[in-house]
Parts: structure tokens; sequence; C-alpha cells
């Protein structure tokens, strides 16, 4: 990971029920202190009430392990949110391992062979366009993503900044919109409000579970109204136990941006 002080690796161990850390690189003591909040200490799921549906009743009962979890990072978020942009996982993944290789440095310490850190904004906007090309990156992505490196320094969290700050924030980045901003404000925050609206899968996740049907976004929202405070946990708990209507169809195919 990357922290103000540098790069960081970090190797967590649990033995006898305590959890151990040992880390590495010139951000490691910053990201060692991080840690318990990673794994979701400052989380309050004794706080949701599942208001009596069988199904979320079942499912919190049986998770007492499910903690949201804040890395107090908006660029390391950041950069994959941009990539999963609008595309399948496996296209956002393989231009992710492809970025890393060409741009992220060494993990430091003894880490596993060919782990990267996530590249520094200036290495990212250093990248040329056919560079970008290679690895496999359309221009929509491209653009929002060197517009967000341009201004990354200012999208890292403050302590006077909350979820819904950190957002409108990052909404008025050209490239950014209500779904990346509640992806990285979700990891960066472990917000266990905010949901990604305009998910490809979600709303159907959603629908399908509470009400047996598909939906659309404004849809999803109305079924999750009932837990506003707490609608990303019930999104969580319905991604543990919840279902999803049948499939129909073929699923997409991904779209080899190098071969265009």
């Amino acid at each position: 990971m990357s922290t103000p002080d540098g790069p960081a690796t970090v190797h967590l161990t649990v033995r006898g029920g305590e959890v151990r850390v040992t880390a590495w690189g010139p951000g490691a003591e910053r990201a060692g202190a991080a840690v318990p909040a990673w794994l979701g200490a400052e989380d309050r799921p004794e706080e949701f009430e599942p208001g009596g549906h069988p199904l979320l009743t079942r499912v919190h009962r049986a998770s007492p392990w499910l903690r949201l979890g804040r890395t107090g990072r908006t660029w390391d978020a950041l950069v994959p949110a941009v990539l999963e942009q609008k595309v399948t996982v496996i296209e956002a993944h393989r231009v992710w391992r492809a970025l890393l290789r060409l741009a992220g440095e060494p993990a430091p310490g003894p880490a596993p062979e060919g782990m990267r850190v996530p590249p520094t904004p200036q290495r990212v906007l250093a990248v040329t366009d056919w560079e970008w090309h290679r690895c496999g990156l359309d221009g929509a992505r491209r653009r929002a993503l060197r517009a967000v490196a341009s201004v990354a320094a200012r999208l890292e969290p403050e302590e006077a900044v909350d979820c819904p700050d950190l957002q409108r924030r990052l909404k008025t980045v050209s490239g950014i919109g209500v779904w990346t901003a509640a992806e990285v404000v979700q990891r960066v925050f472990g917000c266990p409000d905010t949901v990604s609206y305009g998910d490809y899968h979600l709303k159907n996740l959603v629908g399908w579970s509470l009400a047996g049907r598909r939906t659309d976004d404004d849809g999803m929202m109305e079924l999750l109204e009932p837990w506003r405070g707490q609608r990303q946990r019930v999104v969580r708990l319905l991604g543990i136990g919840g279902s999803r209507p049948p499939r129909r169809g073929p699923r997409n195919a991904p779209t080899n941006y190098r071969r265009i």
C-alpha cells in the first residue's frame, strides 16, 4: 500500500486469537498503526437492527465476523475503482495487473515475488497513451484516471472529512460519478450506509433477496430505505446470504481494448 510516508508492506497472522502485525518500508509504522481500522475495530455492527426481516436476522446472527473496515487512504482505493468502471471484473483485474507491472514499484520487505505497490499519481500521469493502450485501458477510464491523479493530494481524507464530504469532492472530478465515489468511500471510511448506486448486479441482488423480483436502482434504494444509516451493511449481508435472479442469457464477453 501507499502511505504519506512512503510505501509499505504489511503481513498479518492470527495466533491464539490475536492478530500479529509485521510491516516493512518507509510507511511501515503508519500502516501498522492502521491495521485495527482495516479489520473493523471502529465498526459498530451491534448498532444494526434487522427490523424483524427473517433473512437479514438469520444472516446477521450467523455472521458475527462481518466488519466494515476502513483504510483511510483514497488513492489506493480510487485507482482500482476507476478501472472497474463499466467493465467486467475480468477486464478490470487484467488492466490493474498490467498497470502494476508497468508503473508499480516492488513492494518493500520480503514480499512475494511480483507484488507491487500501487503507482503514485505522478507515475500515472507519466504513462503514455501507447502504454495505456498496451495495458488495455479505454479512453474514458484513461481520462478519468489522469483527472484524479492531477488532484490526488486534495482527495485524501482529513479528520474533519466524512463520507458525504469525500463523495462530493470526488464527484467534482471529471469522470467520477456516483458509483465510483460510493465504491471509494466504502473502502476509505468503512461507511455503513453508502450504496453503490448504478452497479450492474447489485440492484438485482437486493431486489431478488428482499422482494423476490428484479428491480432498478431507484427500486433498490426504496427497498433499502427501512435500514437507512446501515444500507451498505444490509448489502454486505445480502452478499453473504442473499440470492440472485436466475441467469437467462450468456455472460458479457470481456472487451480486449488492446486490439481496438
